[in-house]
């Protein structure tokens, strides 16, 4: 990010991968380049997710499958969390297992109640490659381990079982933007 102005203003708004797109459920590669390109792409993620009105966005659901995601998202107590994390890591994920409601950009309009820990800590690197660790309880730790799945490959609705998926994917054969493979 440009120092001094806030995230995504710089960025241009790029079209959402959606379920169905292979890139969704490929494991991203680390970045290894931390220069312009990676600061313009942490830019357009913003911009993209702000359109969007999400709380976070992984690179892969705007086709780049690099292990990149941004978020802006409150935790339980409506606090905001801002930031981005290049090449991230989950160290911790634990505490109360809540079932909750959870949506994705890449699923628009739909949501299904999907298990998630109440906490979650995230290693990695800012766009500069300053190492970073970020800390998330309630609705954010349910942001960072939806985040860093996409990373891995895995989407909101992967986690879901039974009912619950069969639910979700006749939703998403119903769904507008859905095109069947």
């Amino acid at each position: 990010m440009r120092h001094g102005s806030l995230p995504g203003v710089h960025g241009r708004v790029r079209p959402l991968t959606l379920l169905g797109d292979p890139v969704l459920h490929t494991p991203c590669g680390e970045v290894t380049d931390f220069g312009p390109e990676l600061a313009d792409l942490v830019e357009d993620l913003f911009a993209t997710m702000y359109a969007a009105q999400g709380v976070g966005l992984a690179a892969n659901q705007i086709g780049v499958p690099l292990r990149v995601f941004v978020f802006d998202c409150p935790d339980d107590e409506e606090v905001r969390h801002l930031g981005h994390v290049v090449n991230p890591r989950p160290v911790v994920t634990d505490g109360v297992v809540v079932r909750g409601p959870e949506g994705c950009l890449s699923l628009p309009g739909l949501e299904a109640g999907t298990e998630r820990y109440d906490h979650a800590v995230v290693e990695g690197f800012t766009v500069t490659g300053e190492p970073v660790t970020v800390h998330g309880t309630g609705f954010f730790a349910r942001c960072l381990q939806h985040e860093s799945d996409h990373l891995e490959g895995t989407v909101y609705a992967d986690r879901l079982a039974g009912r619950r998926h069969r639910k979700l994917m006749r939703q998403v054969k119903r769904a507008s933007w859905h095109r069947p493979a």
